[in-house]
């Protein structure tokens, strides 16, 4: 049961990464990404989740180092755009992702879509990233289970991670127990619905918990084993994120959340996107 922010799930090669990260999808690079990093980590936050298509590495970077804490005490994951997928033009994504963050090594790197006909030379280099020591982990974003499946046959490393889109209306069932079953560890990309949280269930149950709906999706992602990276550029928001290690959903409410799936998405379906 995760009771701490300090908790953390391990990886399929050991690797600990913590249950709640700060995402900084449409925080615009500078003092606004600089302050929001910044706020989360003195909040508590140890994982930040950036992008080389969010355009705030930078940033994100310069807030890891005015932050105070030890690089080895932070979990940094980054992903290789679309256009940048291919085996020598992701090797060059990366350093140049590395330049701009100012690190050494990053936690996570990812695959941000699977993009067909590319995905697996793509792959091929995160597997010699993860070889030469660049990187601790390595995985994918939006993938489905006929991606993973493809992916395995010509692979050495199974994905240690697939982040998707995942919240109380996108359920991700079958994706979900798929994952479980393959050792891969889902995470919750959009988690509070792009703020369509106004639900009556949620407020029903917060209400008996005394937490806010957010916070309710929060603890259902945690319980069920899925690590989550809310994103805010608000102080008091970034710590009532965090603030759900105080509490534990009962099962009956755990099955009346799920129970809320339409399979609906707020971002691109991943079968019918095109970057």
């Amino acid at each position: 049961m995760v009771t701490s922010i300090k908790d953390t799930a391990t990886l399929r090669n050991g690797v600990r990464m913590p249950w709640l990260g700060f995402g900084v999808w449409q925080i615009s690079d500078g003092a606004s990404v600089v302050e929001s990093v910044k706020n989360a980590i003195e909040a508590g936050y140890r994982s930040i989740d950036t992008a080389a298509a969010y355009r705030n590495e930078e940033g994100v970077g310069q807030a890891i180092r005015e932050s105070g804490v030890a690089r080895e005490e932070l979990f940094i994951t980054t992903k290789v755009w679309n256009a940048d997928q291919g085996y020598e033009s992701t090797l060059a994504a990366f350093e140049q992702s590395r330049k701009l963050l100012g690190l050494d090594y990053f936690d996570l790197y990812l695959i941000h879509w699977p993009v067909k006909g590319k995905y697996k030379e793509t792959w091929r280099a995160l597997e010699k990233l993860y070889a030469d020591g660049l990187v601790r982990a390595i995985g994918v974003c939006n993938f489905q289970i006929h991606h993973l499946e493809d992916l395995k046959d010509g692979a050495t490393i199974v994905p240690m991670v697939n982040q998707v889109e995942y919240h109380p209306l996108l359920a991700q069932l079958e994706l979900l127990e798929y994952c479980r079953a393959n050792n891969i560890q889902l995470e919750a990309w959009s988690p509070l619905m792009q703020g369509n949280l106004d639900l009556p269930l949620l407020a029903q149950i917060g209400e008996r918990y005394g937490k806010s709906p957010a916070q309710v999706v929060l603890r259902w992602d945690l319980q069920n084993e899925v690590v989550t990276i809310p994103k805010s550029t608000t102080p008091s928001r970034i710590q009532s994120n965090a603030d759900i290690f105080d509490f534990v959903l009962a099962q009956e409410d755990m099955d009346r959340i799920t129970a809320l799936n339409q399979s609906k998405r707020f971002g691109p379906d991943p079968d019918n996107f095109n970057f």
